[in-house]
């Protein structure tokens, strides 16, 4: 009889219970993202907190990517009072709009200040032409990156045409900064609508003040698109309320400051 601890008998049954605690693990974190988003308060989730060490085994993490593959999960990256960079070839998005609003950022020390302005947009849906996001990190001195990208290469100099590949709903960029590399297209909007009266997905975007900046919809909710050609984002948020559909998502961390992925 066969009583190694690592006969098949055994091992099945023993991967079988940790794929299913990682499953679980996953939809629960989900599940959590998802009335989080739903109650409109920033928590500053860390971005390896937020989206990986609340999941219990090396098992999980490959469920989480997986699923975020399959667009079954929400995603909120975001890294406590310090900014990263998100790129893309490309966004096409429906239901835009945008306010001007002074977030609580955290600072080192675990204290929180209202006194930068930014600009919170939203998307009820959107097409990105792939997506890039980088993180900095200093550990004992030496620099490093995180890097996560999903779908195309995002390359530096954005193509002059591009097709979309990463579908995400209820998209919101909290930023200091968000451009453009090429022509922009923006139809049935209203540049100056007060920042309280916009709305995206029917909801008021988060910070908004009466008679504050907006940039909302002339058509109705939904009624607003925007195509942009390349992306470049200083943000200190991304939410991806609904689902998101990512394809080829790596995460990695290289030595040094990356300004490309």
């Amino acid at each position: 009889m066969n009583r190694s601890p690592f006969s098949p008998r055994r091992v099945g049954p023993a991967l079988a219970r940790i794929r299913t605690t990682g499953t679980r693990a996953a939809v629960d974190w989900n599940a959590r993202m998802l009335a989080e988003a739903a109650d409109g308060t920033r928590r500053g989730t860390r971005w390896g907190r937020g989206a990986l060490a609340l999941v219990p085994s090396a098992v999980a993490v490959g469920v989480l990517g997986a699923a975020l593959a399959q667009g079954a999960l929400a995603a909120n990256f975001s890294v406590a009072g310090q900014p990263f960079t998100l790129t893309s070839n490309g966004v096409e998005g429906s239901g835009f709009g945008a306010i001007v609003n002074t977030p609580a950022v955290g600072r080192p020390d675990g204290s929180t200040t209202t006194n930068t302005a930014m600009a919170r947009v939203g998307f009820a849906s959107a097409g990105l032409a792939g997506l890039c996001g980088i993180v900095h990190q200093t550990i004992a001195g030496v620099p490093y990156s995180l890097l996560l990208t999903g779908g195309q290469k995002v390359t530096a100099t954005p193509p002059t045409a591009f097709s979309t590949d990463i579908d995400a709903s209820n998209l919101y960029i909290q930023a200091t900064e968000l451009q453009s590399y090429g022509p922009t297209t923006l139809q049935n909007a209203v540049l100056g609508q007060s920042a309280d009266q916009v709305t995206v997905a029917g909801k008021p975007l988060t910070g908004a003040l009466p008679g504050g900046f907006g940039l909302g919809s002339a058509g109705g909710e939904g009624g607003s698109s925007i195509t942009l050609h390349g992306l470049s984002a200083t943000a200190y948020d991304a939410e991806m309320a609904g689902a998101l559909v990512l394809p080829d998502l790596k995460i990695r961390v290289v030595a040094g400051s990356a300004s490309t992925c």
